[in-house]
């Protein structure tokens, strides 16, 4: 089945298992044989991410994604290794089994604007995510409310446009949004998670799937956010 598009943005298939430390060790060690190591990461193969997530007073994002809701949609603003000279406004979507990602860049004082709730800026901004965002804020009182923070290693294969990644580390802030203060205190959810996610266009090659032993691990629907927000 051909991947479909949204917004001029192609969907793509994402599978993710929650496993232990040593199912992660076992299967790195697997998988480098045949993929190709994210030429971004750092000399032990991984980076930082942290992203702060968009919710309201109800939980809007929080309870679509428990209840598994075919369409939703979720924005974050995310940095890596804590440089904040390159951050991104980023919305994800969900389309029946699809996902689409949609982005755009975001400097650091445009950001703490957002955080002290000055929007009316974004209604006419040339870019269409903030605008989106600002319509969001607005109807359904969306804000920045959680920082999450976890250490991700990559492994890519080219046939399929595979991307298999390990997320590891997961700290929460609880309900504290200064996503760009390096010193904001963090605490660690679960030490002994690894969160498996693996994301392709519209086949999965065999070899992959083979590696990966798809058919004996339960796929999960598990969220960086959901997992953050059991600890506030």
């Amino acid at each position: 089945m051909k991947a479909v598009s949204l917004n001029g943005v192609k969907g793509r298939r994402e599978l993710k298992h929650e496993m232990t430390k040593m199912d992660c060790f076992l299967l790195r060690n697997k998988l480098k044989h045949y993929m190709q190591s994210d030429p971004h990461a750092k000399n032990d193969g991984k980076y930082l991410i942290r992203s702060v997530y968009f919710d309201n007073f109800d939980n809007k994002v929080l309870i679509q994604k428990k209840e598994g809701l075919y369409e939703r949609d979720k924005f974050r603003v995310r940095l890596y290794d804590y440089n904040t000279n390159y951050i991104n406004l980023e919305k994800k979507s969900k389309r029946n089994n699809l996902t689409y990602k949609q982005k755009c860049a975001l400097t650091a004082d445009e950001y703490e604007r957002i955080r002290q709730g000055d929007i009316k800026w974004m209604e006419n901004d040339s870019r269409l995510l903030l605008q989106e965002l600002f319509i969001q804020m607005t109807i359904f009182q969306l804000k920045p409310l959680t920082v999450v923070d976890y250490e991700r290693e990559v492994f890519i294969f080219e046939y399929g446009n595979v991307r298999v990644t390990f997320d590891s580390s997961i700290k929460t802030s609880f309900r504290n949004n200064d996503v760009l203060n390096p010193n904001l205190p963090m605490v660690e959810t679960n030490p002994d998670i690894v969160i498996l996610e693996v994301k392709f266009d519209e086949f999965l090659p065999d070899v992959i799937k083979h590696l990966l032993q798809i058919h004996d691990r339960r796929k999960g629907t598990y969220s960086k956010y959901q997992i953050s927000r059991m600890y506030g």
